[in-house]
């Protein structure tokens, strides 16, 4: 008899088959003569109704005390249901329980709030909204690849553990095994790290472009798609310590590249969604964000918006009135005027381009206005920065005094200096944070929720 999936089933055109479906049980009512199990096995929103009749062996032994959160295999025919709402039922031939869940099964059939959920994450993906959550989050890592391999891209893994600093910030997470009680000391008294591990400090990555450079500096078009790590000590709804990010990287390209790279990517995934996930999506917009469909659908189908930094900031000035932070030419764009420039000045994802040197990253090729950079950040409603990109600085003697402008090693980058030594050529690329991205795409409100295991200041579990 052949075991089945809920999805699958129902994509059937008749009933009549003797199958198995496995599943965890959502909920057990008791009839005369037999008993209605609500089963789903995580393959998507729907559960199957299973009737198991008091003909079943054990029927009063075992399966009248099936509880909710209870795995259960089931044999039996499909046959078209009379209820409204679903296609089909299993009349049980046969039910196997392999694990009872006890009474104090964390979640019976109420409303649980996120932030409860949060501290069950072992048992969460149960639950229809980070099911619905998981689901969409395999299928957007499958578009992912889909877009580049489709495209000519070469995926890269790039390290995980790195002894440099992408962004220049220092927020990094240390990877030593020296004894943190008593590590060894150079004559002056600072820890020796030459006795480290890998002979020098070394943390985990906050970015794995300038490694990503390096390939696209040899293959043309690459990609990378991993896990990323910033000891940045936030707690809002928009922060993980941990998350994964999508660096493409491309040599040739100039900024205007960039950016169309960037928005065709956005709505290809935008539009993956709504044809392969629309089941789940309209979970999120009636359960989560009644807005979130229009959302995507105008991501999928319209042209993004393009501007100046210096044009944005004009328009933000104009309303400086609406926000806790005043802007000025030269400070960043916080995330309320990136939903100001998103959802009241135009309606729709904006990229914004050419932002100040002084507030971007030492390796984005400087203008001939000695001012700004080849910068673009692709903004969103709802979440604010999406992507953050940039033509990278491909000319040996800028690049160098940028580096020493910003107070960063020059010894620790030589290899990315050699990159411009050696058959240099104008390059870009841009990052996509992927929490960000199923965000955008499920309406959920916090990024804690929307990755399997969130880590944060204070939270390593699991």
């Amino acid at each position: 008899m052949e075991t089945i999936r809920i999805s699958d089933i129902l994509k059937l055109e008749k009933s009549g088959l003797e199958l198995t479906v496995n599943g965890w049980v959502r909920t057990r009512r008791d009839a005369r003569g037999f008993c209605f199990l609500e089963i789903n096995d995580g393959s998507c929103l729907a559960n199957l109704q299973v009737i198991a009749p008091e003909t079943l062996p054990d029927y009063d032994t075992l399966i009248q005390k099936i509880t909710t959160g209870s795995s259960v295999s089931v044999k039996g025919t499909l046959v078209d249901s009379p209820a409204q709402g679903q296609k089909f039922e299993l009349h049980a031939l046969s039910l196997d329980v392999p694990g009872l869940a006890p009474q104090d099964y964390p979640l019976q059939k109420k409303k649980h709030s996120l932030e409860f959920l949060r501290e069950i994450a072992h048992l969460r993906p149960r639950t229809n909204s980070i099911g619905a959550v998981a689901r969409i989050r395999s299928s957007l890592s499958y578009a992912v690849h889909t877009f580049f391999q489709e495209r000519g891209f070469c995926y890269v893994h790039t390290p995980i553990i790195t002894a440099s600093d992408c962004e220049g910030a220092g927020e990094m997470f240390r990877v030593s095994t020296l004894d943190s009680d008593k590590p060894p000391r150079t004559p002056d008294g600072k820890v020796d790290y030459s006795k480290d591990f890998f002979g020098k400090p070394a943390s985990l990555t906050v970015s794995g472009q300038l490694e990503g450079e390096i390939y696209a500096m040899a293959l043309g078009k690459i990609y990378t798609f991993g896990p990323t790590f910033r000891a940045e000590n936030s707690n809002t709804p928009r922060h993980l310590a941990e998350f994964w990010m999508i660096e493409p990287e491309v040599a040739f390209y100039r900024l205007a590249d960039d950016m169309n790279l960037a928005e065709e990517f956005v709505r290809y995934l935008a539009k993956h969604a709504l044809d392969k996930n629309l089941a789940d999506l309209e979970f999120f917009n009636e359960r989560i964000d009644n807005g979130v469909i229009d959302r995507v659908k105008n991501i999928a189908e319209s042209p993004f918006e393009r501007i100046s930094y210096t044009d944005a900031i004009t328009i933000l000035e104009k309303n400086n009135d609406r926000f806790e932070y005043k802007v000025k030419w030269g400070s960043d764009i916080q995330s309320e005027h990136e939903r100001y420039l998103t959802e009241v000045t135009f309606g729709k994802p904006v990229i914004v381009h050419d932002y100040p040197k002084d507030i971007k990253a030492f390796y984005m090729r400087l203008n001939d206005d000695n001012k700004t950079v080849r910068a673009m950040d692709v903004l969103v409603p709802k979440i604010g920065e999406l992507i953050g990109g940039s033509e990278r600085e491909e000319r040996l003697d800028v690049l160098t005094n940028r580096i020493t402008a910003m107070g960063l090693d020059e010894k620790s980058y030589w290899w990315y200096l050699d990159l411009r030594k050696f058959g240099s050529a104008p390059h870009a690329g841009f990052g996509l944070g992927f929490e960000r991205l199923i965000l955008l795409l499920t309406g959920m409100q916090n990024i804690r929720d929307v990755i399997p295991f969130p880590r944060y200041p204070g939270n390593a579990e699991f």
